[in-house]
């Protein structure tokens, strides 16, 4: 009798353990924001990290671009608001090339959920140099969930040397941290070379997502690669991806033998 007694209040005090544990362990469980984009979130956790500052980084035409609106068109549809800062493109051929994947930037904007922010890297430069400016009133008044950078590369190019640069990206990855969103931020540039903006950038980050954009036989392919992801159990492997008619998708499956050369 006194067995069983004894059996039952292990069994109870295991059980009550595990539900702490359980409890402890759904406390601490990191908020994931899904991308929207066919078969990545899989490849990270299910979402990018609530909150985070992630890169991008490729080359002319690998569709870095097209990720990143597909991201905010993911939050548009669940009515979060949503901001993309551009320092190249123009409101109008930006609101046309999406259109093309049936989403209609325009009509987000009208129902104030959409902002289109035209600025200069001289413009980010002053405002890192007040510590705020037009974007932070447009963050704070519209309470902005996600945020798109696209691209970096031309502000990075203000400075001279690599100390000046490594300097300001501090000032710029801490500024969009404070934000409380969850950013995108491109860069141009050939992801299997590593120059000085990669180098400058890539400590600040929460996450770096390489694009390949690459000469396979007669034909040209995307790939894609996760190289870091903080606090994330991410794919190690290269993933090629499409862009159709709504957007960009990854395949399931990893590459073999993608032809993209070692980073």
């Amino acid at each position: 009798m006194k067995k069983k007694k004894r059996e039952r209040k292990r069994k109870a005090v295991k059980k009550n353990f595990q539900k702490r544990v359980s409890k402890q362990s759904n406390s601490k469980k990191i908020e994931r924001i899904l991308t929207g984009i066919p078969n990545f979130d899989s490849l990270i956790e299910g979402g990018f990290k609530k909150n985070s500052t992630n890169i991008i980084v490729g080359s002319s035409g690998s569709g870095k671009t097209i990720f990143s609106a597909q991201f905010l068109i993911a939050g548009l549809k669940k009515n979060e608001k949503c901001l993309y800062i551009t320092f190249e493109e123009k409101k109008e051929q930006f609101y046309k090339d999406m259109a093309r994947f049936g989403w209609d930037l325009e009509s987000f904007e009208k129902k104030g959920l959409f902002i289109f922010l035209e600025y200069t890297p001289a413009k980010v430069k002053t405002m890192l140099e007040e510590g705020g400016g037009e974007i932070e009133n447009v963050l704070v008044k519209e309470k902005i969930s996600r945020v798109v950078i696209d691209s970096i590369t031309s502000f990075a190019l203000l400075f001279e040397n690599e100390l000046e640069k490594r300097e300001a990206a501090l000032e710029l990855f801490n500024m969009i941290k404070n934000w409380n969103c969850t950013s995108l931020v491109t860069l141009e540039e050939d992801p299997s070379k590593k120059d000085d903006t990669g180098h400058s950038i890539e400590f600040e980050s929460d996450s770096i997502i390489l694009f390949y954009f690459v000469r396979n036989a007669n034909r040209r392919s995307r790939y894609l690669e996760i190289l870091k992801m903080r606090g994330t159990n991410h794919s190690k492997e290269v993933h090629e991806f499409e862009i159709g008619k709504k957007g960009l998708s990854v395949t399931k499956k990893a590459s073999k033998n993608p032809p993209i050369p070692q980073r």
